[in-house]
């Protein structure tokens, strides 16, 4: 079979690559249809890896995956061949003090498909048949969109998010940031109970995006330099700010804008940024992190087979895999892409 492998920065490679296993007791084999380019994609694509993680040998990238089950191992029940299913990329090791404690997303020990963390490396879900124990697979209705179904990783990340910040029934939300994950934090917010959605990027083009997804209100950050101004009156109008861009000033506009007693959750990954301490401790804010998710993959996958969300205006476009390179290539550019995909044979 073949599979999408990255080299080195800016060397990816549609490679030859080892065939699955036939699935054993509680296994099963699985043909990949839809995989989703992360940002962490791009980080290796771009750059050969982030921070100290670098690609050391050539690794398979990918972790958003949707795919058709085509064999079972034996003992699996509650699947079966021809069943549509999204396949978890996360692993934790169920027996390290943060698994034990209920919090696998923080595992001493986590596996993630596609990361150069480990060596030898994590290899990504980008191939063309995956053989997986049956816990890491989610099943979708027989009349499930594969390419909605492939976005299940992304809203967990999201739905794992809007969790951290408690209940949003009734209440007023701030997005800062409007790529993939921004948009999805939208939706997940509207699906809380949210009442009013604003939400702010520094581009027109995902905010018709975040429109499409749920905001009531959008601000284009880059031309409308007053619009903020009315949610900082009276210390504050947005009960709970979720900053999706990792920018530093992203996180000050939302300290200047979120009410006395109110929450911010960080979502996006970014470099250090400077807290303004006098402010934060003065208004009594809440600031809380976001990581990965754990149950809420199960939930996203729920919530995408019974249509709750449209993930349509997210996707820009679906590319063979041979078309790998070109995939990637328009996924960096942010200006024309929001959620890009490759279709893998068993699409």
């Amino acid at each position: 079979m073949k599979a999408v492998v990255i080299h080195g920065a800016r060397d990816l490679r549609v490679d030859p690559f080892e065939d699955a296993l036939p699935p054993g007791p509680g296994e099963a084999k699985v043909a990949v249809a839809n995989g989703g380019i992360c940002g962490s994609d791009l980080h290796y694509y771009l750059h050969g890896g982030f921070g100290a993680i670098r690609v050391q040998q050539p690794m398979a990238l990918g972790h958003e995956v949707s795919g058709v089950v085509t064999a079972l191992g034996a003992g699996v029940e509650g699947l079966r061949v021809g069943d549509k299913v999204a396949v978890n990329p996360s692993r934790p090791c169920g027996a390290c003090a943060y698994c034990l404690r209920g919090q696998p997303n923080q595992c001493l020990d986590m596996r993630f498909n596609g990361s150069a963390m480990r060596m030898p490396h994590e290899q990504g879900l980008f191939r063309e048949t995956l053989t997986v124990p049956v816990q890491l697979l989610e099943r979708f209705d027989p009349g499930a969109d594969l390419a909605h179904a492939a976005m299940t990783e992304p809203l967990a990340v999201c739905l794992h998010a809007v969790r951290q910040a408690g209940s949003l029934v009734g209440q007023t939300v701030f997005v800062a940031g409007c790529g993939p994950i921004g948009c999805l934090t939208v939706a997940a917010a509207r699906l809380a109970g949210a009442t009013r959605i604003v939400a702010a990027d520094i581009s027109d083009t995902p905010l018709a995006i975040a429109r499409a997804m749920g905001a009531d209100e959008t601000i284009n950050l880059a031309t409308g330099s007053d619009a903020m101004e009315p949610l900082k009156r009276d210390k504050g109008q947005v009960d709970v700010g979720f900053e999706c861009s990792g920018a530093a000033p992203a996180l000050r506009g939302l300290l200047d804008i979120t009410r006395a007693g109110g929450r911010i959750v960080l979502v996006g990954m970014g470099g250090d940024a400077p807290l303004p301490l006098q402010l934060t401790v003065a208004k009594e804010l809440t600031l809380k992190g976001t990581f990965r998710f754990h149950e809420e993959f199960a939930t996203a996958a729920r919530v995408i087979s019974d249509g709750r969300i449209d993930l349509s205006p997210l996707l820009t476009g679906v590319y063979e895999m041979e078309q790998a390179v070109a995939a990637f290539d328009l996924a960096a550019d942010k200006s024309r892409a929001m959620k890009v995909q490759i279709r893998f044979s068993g699409g």
